[in-house]
Order: C-alpha cells, then structure tokens, then sequence
C-alpha cells in the first residue's frame, strides 16, 4: 500500500486518486499477497516496482512452474535511468532460481521484452454475432444440459474446469488459488457450464451490458465441439434480450464454421500498452526435458542471455525431449532465447527464426527442430 501500489496507479489507473478509490485498491490487494514484488529506489524513495505471479503453464502437453510478470512500472522522474531493466533481471533471476521453468506477460512494448528473452504468442479473437443466427441450435437435441449461476455460486466447479484444462491445453496457464478467487468476489459475472454423462464439459463466464445490448463472454472454454454447442444453445436463449453475443475464443477457434447462416464478425485488436498480445520465454532449457516432442537431434548455441546462453543437445529421438549442455560438438544452429522459446512454444517455424534475425540455422538442423517442435497454437487464457 505505501511502496508499491502508488508507483501501479500512477501507471495503470486514473489518477489523481481520491480517498474512496484508495479504500478501494486497497480492498484488492489480498489477491496479491502471493505475488514476488521487488522494488527500486532512488535516494531511498521508491520509482519503479515490478511483480511476478506464481502460475503453472501447459506447454505441449506437460504443466510447468510459470512466472506472470506483470506491473512493471516507474514514476516519470526516474524514467530511462535504468531501473526497469535492472528490476526485469533481478525478477527473473530469482523465478529462475525459485523454479520456474517458463514465463509470461503481457507487454507494454514487445521490442522491449524481446531484448529479455521473450516471444510473441497470439493474441485472442473476438466473435460477435446476433443470438438470433443461432436459431437452428434452439431446436437440436444434444447429448447434455446446461447450469447457470451467479459466478460466487459456481466458482468451485469453475475453478475445478480450468484446472482440468491446463493439464490439458498447450499454452494454457492459471492463477495461484489466492489470485484466481477474485472473480469470485468480484460478483460481476455470471456462470454457465455444460455438462455430459455427468461430467463437466464447457464453462464461460459473462456479463450483459443491458436491455438491447451486448451478451459478453469472457471466454468460452470447452473440451469439443459438443460443449461449445451447448453452451451457444444457452446464450441463443436471449435472441429476445440482446442484439449481440461477443464471446473471447483462442485464436485457433474458427467461429465461422460454428452453424450455418452465422454471420460473425471476428476479430484480434493488438495495440500499445493497452492492448497487447501476450508474450513467453523459457527460463531453464533443462527444466522442459521429459516434454513430449517429435523425432529429431539437433546441437545449438543459445546465446545472448544470462540465465540459459550455452551450446546444448536437444534429442527427441524417444518421442520425449532430453537435454544436456555440450561443448565438444559444433552447433548447427544459434539461437537467441526468443527464437529458442518460438519454437518450443509452437509459434514460430525455423525458418521464420532466420527472417526474424532472432537466430541462424542450417538446412539439417531446421529439419530437425522443425520435427521436435511442430507448429501448434498456444491459449494463455490468464489475463495478468
């Protein structure tokens, strides 16, 4: 509250602040008692912070230690001194050191995080579209039914859904259980959940902007193509209600194909700070052995970088990755963190690496690497 939280507001709220706004932060930071928070001072003042979360992250198949780094911030007069990169190194070090095999934000500027090892992920759609076109689903009989509940009221089963997809969704991540119960208190949304033979199968959380308005879902998760049907069905039933449903879907979603004669409209808007696509690095190349990967074997030199620079053997001749450093073989391929992580991450081809300047590879080796790690499209879904 005295050190930290006034850097954040000056940074990320309104301001200036008034008495009741403060009572109002200051309600909000028992969700936060988790998070690493490491601060700058100047003159024993402090100007700048920053702030990792303690998450777990899929990533192709296996769930790691993740670092959400979030609210790096400094006050005008200490600006372009120095302390934002100092405070990112610091932080990372420490998660580094704490275990976290992989980390996460969401940028301010991406060219500023790319200089620490960080690669763009793809941002999430949009889908809007009128309840009135989902009409042919008001009249299907499907294998399942539907639950709807005040997000205070269903927030464990919520919880219990999202905790079953990161063990199962590559690129997706959650909150610590102190973090992730804020939109449970938050009492501002509302629960839909579908289920099949008794299990839950799709959840979306929304809220409804007013008579004539928008229907608003913050995500739609779903295991297939059945749940997502059932939970549409659900929101068809407010053709009466509101002009529009505009539902959040990773990026690998493809909403025109969800029923016929639905005219959607889809879209990703990525801007600057206030609306950036997210980002990732790999923290410790030996903390990702054992993932599941392609056939392939390949020696590369991972430079520039002061937490996983060195010449390494990537071997996924076993279907499961095995890493070691080695010295006596010569590279075919030098990468820098954010080509290294593009490709474990599955959003960058090898040959995309080389166009980008964020590596060098050979022929073989971009064969290789290019089996181990297919493309394939992350979801982070936890905004931070």
């Amino acid at each position: 509250m005295t050190l930290s939280l006034p850097i954040q507001v000056y940074a990320f709220e309104s301001s200036p602040v008034s008495d009741g706004g403060w009572e109002q932060l200051s309600a909000t930071q028992r969700y936060y008692e988790s998070h690493l928070s490491l601060l700058a001072e100047e003159n024993g003042i402090p100007v700048a912070d920053v702030s990792a979360v303690p998450m777990r992250q899929n990533v192709r198949g296996t769930v790691y230690q993740m670092a959400g780094v979030a609210g790096l911030a400094t006050l005008p007069p200490a600006r372009r001194k120095g302390y934002a990169r100092a405070l990112v190194t610091e932080l990372l070090g420490q998660m580094r050191d704490a275990g976290n095999v992989v980390s996460a934000l969401y940028p301010f500027r991406p060219s500023f995080y790319q200089r620490f090892g960080y690669v763009g992920l793809p941002r999430t759609r949009t889908a809007a579209f009128a309840p009135s076109d989902l009409a042919g689903l008001l009249h299907r009989e499907l294998h399942g039914d539907t639950a709807w509940a005040p997000i205070s009221a269903g927030y464990e089963t919520y919880r219990e859904f999202t905790l079953r997809l990161v063990a199962e969704r590559h690129g997706f991540a959650v909150f610590p259980d102190s973090r992730a119960v804020q939109i449970r208190d938050s009492e501002d949304r509302w629960l839909v959940t579908a289920r099949a033979n008794g299990e839950v199968v799709g959840a979306a959380t929304y809220r409804i902007t007013g008579h004539g308005g928008d229907l608003v879902v913050d995500d739609l998760l779903t295991t297939g193509p059945l749940a997502r049907a059932l939970l549409l069905q659900f929101f068809a039933r407010h053709v009466d209600q509101v002009a529009r449903i505009v539902v959040t879907v990773g990026a690998d979603e493809t909403p025109e194909l969800w029923a016929t004669d639905l005219a959607v409209v889809i879209g990703a808007r990525t801007s600057f700070p206030e609306s950036p696509a997210p980002m990732a690095r790999i923290l410790s190349l030996e903390g990702i052995a054992g993932m599941a990967v392609g056939p392939g074997f390949a020696v590369v030199d991972v430079v520039e970088d002061p937490f996983i620079a060195g010449r390494y053997v990537l071997d996924g001749r076993t279907g499961h990755l095995v890493v070691h450093r080695e010295q006596n073989l010569e590279p075919a391929a030098t990468l820098t963190v954010p080509g290294l992580a593009g490709l474990i991450y599955g959003v960058l081809d090898p040959e995309d690496v080389v166009v980008r300047g964020l590596g060098a590879v050979s022929a073989e080796a971009a064969n290789n690497l290019r089996a181990m790690f297919p493309r394939c499209t992350p979801y982070l879904f936890a905004s931070f």
